[in-house]
């Protein structure tokens, strides 16, 4: 079959591999969609640990083609898989914090992923979603779950204000979920105008264009949008320069939730005086622990716009040329059909 292959860091290519044989108390997925994600191109880069050889691709769904006889998943179901596989058994796992799972390990990081014609997967982490469900929006599943996570560590009250720096899918998902937490203020900043537009249409009530406008003085100014600084600021893109801005942008006793994930050498100078006189809270958010079966059923339930964010859909064969360069001018998701 046709997989996605990291050999090392920087080393990408489509390549043949046998078919998996699923073992006890595994499912044989044929993968309808995997999403691409900016985790994928720092794995790529060396910038987030993974265990090549390794085929990519942690957000996917399929089609269930063999179950062995113990299983309540039969085969032909529709499926999204929860990537993140943990022991259930340690300190962590027993105290509901998976995402510390000493023996965490991840399909598409460290097990082959959904970047390939079949995957192997655990049963456990498989969820089962109605056939009307289109096959694409199956992918949407684990980093739904991931920004579920996130808004259970923000806190958004209904009446209240967030920012949200970034516009790619995360900051695109973001904005719908904090307009149905209850904000009514939902600010995006982003420096491309079609992400800005979109957010627009999702339910943001006002966007930012960063290059043109100080975006600390647009919320946060006297004349800004939320005067005085929102209460939470939900930071999305994975760079220096927006968590600086995320703690000017926050009221004092607001919370900033670190979502974006930046490269493991990147560092960041703060005030401690600021944090201690604003009583600041800095939140990070990591992985999905226990939310993606929310998420599936969110997205089973099509709440939400999932369609419109899908920029462009791939072969596995476009997946690595697409890999080594930044994501196209306005586009938000792209999707990997292996069938293609």
């Amino acid at each position: 079959m046709r997989a996605v292959r990291l050999a090392a860091s920087g080393e990408l290519a489509m390549t043949e591999i046998d078919q998996p044989t699923p073992g006890d108390g595994e499912l044989l997925v044929k993968v309808d969609a995997c999403g691409l994600c900016g985790t994928d191109r720092h794995i790529v880069d060396g910038e987030y640990p993974s265990a090549a050889p390794v085929t990519l691709g942690h957000e996917f769904g399929g089609e269930v083609v063999r179950a062995d006889g113990a299983s309540s998943i039969a085969v032909g179901a529709r499926v999204t898989v929860d990537p993140n596989i943990t022991c259930g058994v340690c300190e962590q796992c027993r105290a509901g914090r998976v995402s510390f799972c000493p023996d965490l390990t991840a399909l598409g990081v460290q097990r082959d992923g959904g970047l390939a014609e079949y995957v192997a997967v655990p049963e456990q982490q498989a969820y089962e979603l109605p056939p009307e469900v289109p096959a694409t929006h199956a992918a949407f599943c684990e980093p739904l779950a991931c920004c579920l996570r996130g808004l259970d560590l923000a806190g958004i009250e209904p009446g209240g204000s967030v920012a949200v720096l970034g516009g790619g899918v995360i900051g695109q998902l973001m904005v719908q979920l904090a307009r149905l937490a209850g904000a009514t203020t939902v600010v995006l900043s982003t420096r491309q105008r079609a992400r800005r537009e979109l957010a627009e249409r999702l339910g943001a009530t006002a966007t930012i264009d960063p290059t043109a406008n100080d975006p600390i003085a647009a919320i946060e100014g006297p004349a800004g949008l939320a005067p005085g600084g929102v209460d939470v600021v939900l930071e999305c893109a994975g760079v220096a320069e927006t968590f600086r801005q995320s703690l000017a942008m926050t009221r004092r006793g607001g919370t900033v939730v670190v979502f974006g994930v930046a490269p493991q050498a990147a560092l960041v100078e703060v005030s401690p005086f600021e944090i201690f006189a604003r009583e600041l809270r800095i939140q990070g958010s990591y992985l999905n622990p226990l939310t993606h079966g929310r998420a599936a059923a969110m997205v089973a339930s099509g709440v939400l716009e999932l369609d419109a964010l899908v920029s462009k859909e791939l072969s596995l064969a476009e997946v690595p040329a697409t890999l080594s360069v930044p994501p196209g001018q306005g586009d938000v998701k792209y999707l990997v059909r292996p069938a293609s």
